[in-house]
């Protein structure tokens, strides 16, 4: 049967494969002449530890023939039971399922995954399968805790990697699909994997969204403000006032320069930094820099310096104002922990409160971050950043991806490879691919003094600017809001961190996750918070105690830094008014560098 009768377009089906061979042979010339070599050296080196990690379990499974036997018999039962069930299934009798995915399982949402009899049947054998997998390496004792850690995530990289929704013949949606379009969304897919490798420079970049749709400035980032000053690691932004009068105290946030600050400020509707501009705040935000090899010096010591320290003194020259109400989230958040001891150490009142978003201050227990962070793994990377100076911000959002690889690669693979189609424009998921490269001094410092040595908790564990940085002595009022799904920043963790600090603290649980659980405007209507005006030892014992609310904790922040912040008003202030001349619109040009991987330095 030609290609016609299957309503087939031989001329696009052409274009398609024309342009896939193109594509494939300049591709695979590029990877054979710049990365075989450096993958060969990578597997050999074994950097991340998987290797040994799988060694200790396969030697410990052996040596436990019972763990061993009694696995594989749990497992053979439940299959058992499985082509028990699917018979009276074909026969018609009414059955209930041997296994069920996840209420938040996307990945078997299709109708057909329960209707028809062999989907169903793939799919719960698939469950099974992983479900006796992932209890098999758990079960496991005497691995190192680091090896445990370790196995069990990359175990579930595996087992997600395998799941039938990957795979053409497997996947209800996809084979209708391919059925419908006599294969052309196989080709299309082929030709997007070949664009995202071209993206990457020989490396997958999987697109998440249509990046041509969004410019800072038009569709995001938009809350009309000014740069009003800069140094070689942050511009300063200050925003145009929507209200008459404004509170007396000035808000000063501190984003992660891990990623770009407009997270906050994405669009309209969902914007935190338009918000708090509609409710008095003379906002300023530090929106920092993307480094390139000639920033590789630059220290923590320089964030501190030329970020939080001197956004004080330009602040006071734009408003006259001494103090602030600050806001750190994520390591902008560690920075402020940071900022404010420094500033105790010195006996200087440069705060009236202190708000961390999802911030670590204690990093005892990272959550699944800590996979990738260990002695061997953080020298490699620190051989890799002498190379070019900085930690490339791709490398950094693989690793953030990983940790929800269903949501954030596979759904992708499946929408971009399978189906062949275009990805959605969605603005998080543009801030999301907009990553930012971080100084190869400052990113090891990072590493080893928080993660690897916790230095952060201890008092004077480290100096900063040839000062002892000690939390306790921090008394300024704090107000910590982490997310109940965090990933990034797990939730008790964050408790912790509270309780390092001197003085009154207010700890709140939002719902959701590290984004969203954050950037959640009371107009959604989304999601519940937690309160609980004590601050108990454990953080257990906290929620025990909590009381629930509906919707966002954005209005509970805004009455208690009224209220420890200063709700005075005054006359509001436009940028460039007093002190500080504008340089140039927001978001600023910092913030609209954008770089792609490996990217050589002009």
């Amino acid at each position: 049967m030609d290609a016609a009768k299957l309503g087939v377009d031989p001329e696009q089906v052409h274009r398609i494969l024309k342009d896939v061979a193109e594509r494939a042979a300049r591709v695979l010339a590029e990877f054979a002449q710049k990365h075989v070599a450096n993958s060969v050296t990578a597997a050999v080196s074994d950097e991340l530890g998987i290797a040994r990690a799988y060694m200790g379990l396969y030697a410990r499974l052996l040596g436990n023939p019972y763990l061993l036997a009694s696995a594989t018999a749990n497992l053979m039962l439940d299959y058992a039971r499985l082509v028990q069930a699917s018979w009276l299934r074909l026969m018609g009798m009414p059955v209930t399922p041997v296994v069920e995915p996840a209420q938040n399982d996307s990945r078997f949402k299709d109708e057909d995954w329960n209707s028809n009899f062999l989907f169903d049947f793939v799919k719960q054998s698939y469950l099974i399968t992983a479900r006796h997998i992932q209890h098999t390496v758990g079960s496991v004792e005497g691995l190192p805790a680091e090896a445990q850690k370790k196995v069990a995530f990359f175990t579930r990289q595996y087992v997600d990697a395998l799941a039938p929704s990957n795979f053409v013949l497997t996947n209800p949606q996809v084979l209708r699909e391919t059925v419908a379009t006599g294969g052309q969304n196989l080709l299309r897919g082929l030709a997007n994997l070949l664009a995202d490798i071209e993206k990457g420079e020989g490396q997958l970049r999987v697109s998440m969204t249509d990046e041509s749709a969004f410019e800072l400035g038009r569709n995001v980032a938009t809350t009309p403000g000014k740069v009003v000053y800069q140094t070689d690691l942050m511009q300063l932004l200050q925003y145009a006032p929507a209200t008459s009068e404004v509170l007396r105290r000035p808000l000063v946030i501190i984003p992660p320069w891990i990623n770009k600050y407009y997270i906050l400020d994405l669009r309209p509707q969902n914007s935190f930094i338009r918000w708090a501009v509609e409710q008095g705040h003379t906002v300023f935000v530090l929106s920092w820099v993307n480094p390139d090899a000639r920033l590789a010096q630059k220290g923590f010591d320089e964030y501190l310096r030329e970020g939080p320290l001197a956004a004080l003194e330009a602040v006071e020259r734009a408003t006259g104002e001494r103090e602030v109400n600050f806001i750190g989230y994520c390591l902008g958040g560690t920075l402020l922990g940071c900022t404010l001891a420094y500033l105790a150490a010195h006996k200087e009142r440069r705060a009236a409160s202190a708000t961390f978003f999802a911030s670590l201050l204690d990093f005892s227990a990272p959550g699944e971050l800590g996979v990738f962070i260990d002695e061997a793994q953080v020298e490699a990377l620190e051989r890799r950043m002498k190379e070019r100076g900085y930690l490339e911000g791709s490398e950094m959002a693989t690793t953030f991806n990983l940790l929800r690889a269903n949501d954030l690669i596979w759904s992708f693979v499946i929408n971009n490879y399978l189906l062949g189609k275009d990805p959605f424009p969605f603005d998080l998921l543009f801030w999301n691919s907009d990553a930012t490269r971080m100084p190869a001094r400052m990113h090891s410092f990072y590493l080893r003094n928080m993660y690897l040595g916790n230095r952060l908790a201890v008092p004077g564990g480290i100096e900063l600017l040839g000062t002892p940085i000690d939390l306790g002595r921090v008394t300024v009022p704090a107000y910590f809001i982490s997310t109940v799904e965090d990933h990034i920043a797990p939730w008790k963790t964050t408790y912790r961190g509270a309780r390092l600090l001197g003085g009154p603290v207010r700890f709140v649980l939002g719902g959701s996750g590290h984004i969203a659980g954050i950037v959640n405007p009371p107009s959604a209507r989304k999601y519940h918070h937690w309160t609980n005006d004590a601050l108990p030892e454990s953080p257990d014992e906290w929620f025990a105690g909590a009381m629930q609310h509906p919707g966002s904790w954005w209005p509970d922040w805004q009455r208690w830094v009224e209220h420890h912040g200063g709700g005075e008003r005054v006359p509001a202030r436009t940028p460039g008014d007093r002190g500080l001349a504008v340089l140039e619109d927001a978001p600023g040009s910092y913030a609209k560098l954008r770089l792609g991987p490996r990217r050589p330095v002009s």
